[in-house]
């Protein structure tokens, strides 16, 4: 993964906490990076407004500015699981023959378990702005693609 993709990656990290924040959607459904684009797929029972997109973007952004500490705790999975509960996983399966798990940890904003390599801080991300969205009513999922601008 090259630095632009590592960027990418750990911006979905950021824009999972927004929506979050925003919509309440808990569960990913599935996440996409190429270069400097990434989507991230959540599962929500209601189509957001254009409102909603636009405080995503700028509450991601903001946690980008505050430049704050990504974190990766490697913890034997057990352990990881009495430590943070469903909160660490996605609606896609960590193979159960997994025993070792890294928490990516935003604090207060995301902790997801990941193995992909992440930047050491949101600052290191860069700026993101909204490419697309679309909400899947049959589906309840909400698909959001965003670009990073160049650093």
């Amino acid at each position: 993964m090259d630095d632009t993709e590592v960027r990418t990656h750990t911006a979905l990290h950021v824009v999972k906490g927004a929506v979050r924040k925003v919509l309440g959607a808990k569960w990913t459904a599935s996440t996409w990076v190429s270069k400097g684009h990434g989507r991230l797929t959540v599962q929500l029972d209601r189509k957001p407004g254009e409102s909603d997109m636009k405080e995503i973007f700028r509450l991601a952004n903001e946690k980008i500015v505050q430049n704050v500490p990504v974190r990766v705790e490697t913890l034997p999975r057990e352990e990881a699981e009495r430590k943070y509960g469903d909160e660490i996983y996605d609606l896609f399966p960590v193979p159960e023959e997994v025993k070792e798990l890294k928490i990516v940890i935003i604090d207060g904003w995301n902790l997801n378990a990941c193995n992909k390599p992440h930047t050491s801080t949101t600052g290191g991300i860069g700026e993101i702005e909204m490419d697309d969205w679309r909400f899947r009513k049959m589906k309840n999922l909400l698909e959001i693609s965003f670009n990073l601008k160049d650093l």
